[in-house]
Parts: structure tokens; sequence; C-alpha cells
């Protein structure tokens, strides 16, 4: 029987006599149709080497269906895993985050982060450890860690190599924006500074949120570090990995990037100054491109900077991808 939580969040699944109050971290999974892999997932952050004591927020975001929840219910009730497993009745990247969110600093008043990892990912043993201990040591709110893609079916090198699928840093230590919440620890206090919803709602369908959110945490004062140990694993299907899903992914990465610039922008200059900039963006590719096209000899490779460019100037007629619309799809 399921429990309201809130108007738009409802409990399947709590740890029996879970202690609450013991919780350092929190770990959120928000899931979305796929009820295999979300126990993989599961069973890797179950598996962390930490004495630091560990909860874990399931956000189901298939109301009618469910069948993620579903799954992972019975390891709650038996208490394999501490921790809750939640439905996130509002359809949208956006809100099921921010559904695990606020449970987690309703539920656990001692927590002291708040760490993300996708339902199709898979954490290596030292990943929470890495993301707290970084956090601790550069005194920093939000460390973020490499997404090692696994590519699904057979391949070819030349795609692996695109920029999409690296990491956005390459060594430990502090940096000045992360852009991603697929690998993301966040401190409390960061989390409580910050005006709810925590991910804007306007990027619920197209991605972006979380570095929405990260620049507004910057333009606060908050600090970003980045942990090469804290490594998880995503898994990419075949169907990503084709010239039509990577050209969709580097113009939504333009259109989002101007998108934020626009909503940080406290004036019509600053808008201007926006449109400006891309404008040089444009100009610049071709150059760009074919400096990286002598990098990498990728053609793919080297319309990245196009890619971007257009993306930013389509943005400003209203372009939006909606990837998560049908995130099956995706």
């Amino acid at each position: 029987m399921k429990q309201r939580l809130a108007d738009n969040i409802s409990l399947v699944a709590q740890t029996p006599d879970l202690d609450c109050g013991a919780i350092d971290v929190v770990v959120t999974i928000p899931t979305f149709k796929r009820p295999e892999h979300i126990l993989k997932t599961l069973q890797s952050v179950g598996a962390q080497n930490t004495e630091r004591n560990i909860a874990v927020i399931v956000m189901e975001n298939e109301a009618e269906a469910h069948e993620g929840a579903d799954a992972c219910a019975p390891f709650f009730m038996d208490g394999t895993y501490d921790g809750l497993v939640i439905i996130a009745h509002d359809r949208g990247n956006c809100c099921a985050y921010n559904a695990g969110w606020l449970t987690a600093l309703t539920h656990f008043p001692n927590l002291k982060y708040i760490a993300v990892i996708d339902d199709d990912e898979i954490a290596a043993p030292h990943w929470l450890e890495g993301l707290c201990s970084t956090s601790e040591k550069f005194d920093v709110a939000f460390v973020g860690g490499p997404q090692h893609p696994v590519f699904e079916g057979n391949v070819h090198e030349k795609w692996k190599n695109h920029q999409v699928f690296k990491p956005h840093y390459e060594t430990t230590g502090k940096v000045d924006i992360l852009y991603s919440s697929g690998n993301l620890l966040v401190r409390r206090d960061a989390l409580i500074s910050m005006p709810q919803p925590y991910f804007d709602l306007a990027f619920n369908f197209t991605g972006g949120g979380d570095s929405d959110l990260m620049r507004r945490a910057k333009d606060k004062g908050f600090e970003f570090a980045w942990c090469a140990e804290a490594e998880i694993y995503e898994t990419v299907p075949e169907r990503r990995v084709t010239w039509n899903w990577i050209q969709k992914r580097a113009l939504r990465n333009g259109q989002l990037s101007a998108l934020i610039a626009h909503r940080r922008a406290d004036s019509r200059w600053a808008h201007v100054k926006v449109v400006l900039h891309s404008i040089a963006l444009l100009a610049a590719s071709p150059f760009r491109s074919l400096l990286q096209f002598v990098r990498s000899g990728s053609v793919l490779s080297s319309l990245y900077p196009v890619h971007i460019a257009l993306g930013r100037i389509a943005s400003e007629f209203g372009y939006a991808n909606e990837q998560y619309r049908n995130p099956e799809q995706n």
C-alpha cells in the first residue's frame, strides 16, 4: 500500500527499523522503465567500500507501471538495502530529482551529503568514498566524477572517442564548474541554501537542470571539484552510437548553454552579449572544426564545435530537444 509523502510523492517501501538519524550520505537513484538495470545499479551502490552510514532513495518516475519500484521494493523491505523507494508522480527528469532530494532532507535530519547515480550506471566500489573524501579534502560543496561509457553491440572506435562520451575533466582537484548530475555529490549546506524546486522544471524534458543548478550555486559562492577516482560505468545502447543521436546531443548541448546563459543575464545588454557570443562561436566554428579534425581524424568529432554553435543559434529561435519526453528512446 503506497503512502503519500507529499502531493506528488508516494512511499512504496522503506527498510524496517531504519535509523534515519544515523545516516551520513543518501544516494539518490532516479529510474524510468529500466527495472533490470536499476537492480544492477542498486547492487553496485550496496557494495561500496566505505565506513559511512549510507541510505538509498530510489525515485520511480513511471507512476502507472512503476516496474522499477516494484523490482527494488523487496530488497528494501527485507533489509538488503537501507532506505526508501518512492514514486515521483509528476513526469520529468527534474521532478524525479526534486522528489528524491526533498525526501532525503525530510527523512534524514543529519545527512551530510546527497549523491546521485542514474539507473543505467554501475558504481565502482570506491565511488562514494572518493566523492566524499574529495569534498572534505578541497572543502567544496559539489564533486563530480567520470561516467565511463560501456558500449553495447559492435561499436566502431571513431564513435567511442566523440566528445559527448568523454569526461569533462581528467585529474582530481578543484574545477571551475560541473555540468552533469549523472555522477555527483552535493553537500547539505549547498542544498538548503538553494530555493526549491532545486531543479528548475523548465528543464524537465530537455535536460540541463543540473547545469543550471550548479551555475546558480556558483553564483552563490559554492565551489566545485572533480574526483577522477570516483568512477561509474554508464551503459550506452547502440541507438545512441549513431550520427543522428550524437548530432542531436551536440545541438542540445549548445541549446542548453545559450538557454542557461540567458537565464543568468540580468539586463538587456547582458542578453545581447549572449547572442553575440553565440554568433562569435558560429563564426569561429569552421576553424575550430578544422583543428579538431587534424587532432582526431574524425569528421563527426570535428563537427562538434559547429553543432554547439548551431545549437546556440537555434535556441534563439525556440529550438528545444526534449530528449527526456520519451527517455526510453533516448
